[in-house]
């Protein structure tokens, strides 16, 4: 009984862990740098203008199943978040995690309703590169915090990639900041 209610735990510790670190590259604090080809992963608006042509619906099978998979796989969580050797940390990039999924149904679903009315969303994409901006402020900060920790191994090749990225919208940034003011 020792012995199963031990290993009943192990497994629980396990998948927390597990889920912990999918939330965490999800949230953007574990850093998924390409996709299975090579190339880097699309953002939101690019997914959504690329579909723009095909109108697609929560009832079309492929986006239904997408969703009921993110449904099931969430519920599923709730186990794990129920555990209680969970860090803060990891439950915060959950929650941040979460706040963007919600805002970018939100925006999605906007953008669908105003296409088929034919109204223009350039305001809900918009307002998804705003909601961008504020999540990578809050992905820099976390960056921060964790590059000053000495107990985390930072992977030298995701961060030569961040630094270039970030140089290259440093220079982005002061020419739309110079235009503003």
């Amino acid at each position: 009984m020792i012995s199963e209610t031990t290993d009943a735990s192990a497994n629980r510790s396990s998948a927390a862990k597990n889920a912990a670190q999918v939330t965490r590259r999800k949230a953007g604090t574990i850093p998924k740098v390409k996709n299975e080809r090579g190339a880097p992963a699309p953002s939101a608006q690019q997914e959504m203008e690329a579909h723009a042509g095909t109108p697609t619906k929560t009832g079309d099978l492929p986006v239904r199943s997408h969703l009921e998979k993110g449904i099931s796989e969430l519920q599923g969580l709730h186990e794990v978040l129920l555990s209680d050797d969970l860090d803060p940390r990891v439950l915060a990039d959950f929650r941040d995690a979460l706040n963007r999924v919600r805002t970018a149904a939100w925006a999605a679903q906007q953008y669908v309703a105003r296409k088929e009315t034919d109204q223009d969303s350039t305001s809900v994409l918009s307002f998804l590169a705003g909601e961008r901006i504020r999540a990578a402020y809050q992905l820099c900060q976390a960056i921060s915090e964790d590059l000053k920790r000495p107990d985390i191994a930072v992977p030298a090749g995701s961060i030569i990639q961040l630094c270039e990225v970030m140089s290259a919208l440093t220079e982005q940034l002061k020419g739309t900041v110079n235009r503003l003011g």
